[in-house]
């Protein structure tokens, strides 16, 4: 078996995000493999539903933004260019299996933050990507600063 040879990697931009960054920068050393980051955020009338009588284009913008600085940030620390920095609007699990497969990626190295009881039931992001990856995902167990 042949090594991974390009790594999409998913972050939430969460303190957490770190360790999963790290565990794919691992993988990425001992393969030869390429990185590429990604954040998904998903729409704010996906939450609401449009039942907010406002317009939260302006919000959701910010919060493009945001996100987009917090991973440079990160890929800039690797060396990561910036055609391989992705922040998408849109529901995680779909864009992620999106971005894998128009990329050419081998594997996805995503976080997984062990959930118990109702959130299992409800499902995850985590178990949203395993479920529909045409590729190897790799989850990578997070833990918080009071684990």
């Amino acid at each position: 078996m042949s090594g991974y040879n390009n790594i999409l990697v998913g972050l939430d931009l969460s303190d957490e995000s770190s360790q999963v960054l790290t565990r794919a920068q691992q993988i990425a050393a001992c393969t030869g493999a390429q990185l590429t980051l990604a954040h998904i955020i998903e729409p704010l009338t996906f939450a609401y539903g449009g039942d907010i009588p406002m317009d939260l284009s302006e919000v959701q913008e910010q919060l493009q933004n945001q996100a987009k600085e917090q991973l440079r940030k990160s890929a800039q620390e690797l060396g990561i260019p910036q055609d391989r920095q992705h922040v998408v609007l849109g529901q995680p699990a779909t864009e992620i299996h999106r971005l894998a497969e128009e990329s050419g990626c081998d594997l996805v190295v995503i976080g997984s933050h062990g959930r118990h009881g109702l959130a299992l039931l409800l499902g995850s992001t985590a178990n949203g990507v395993l479920h529909g990856a045409g590729c190897d995902v790799l989850a990578v167990r997070v833990h918080t600063p009071d684990e």
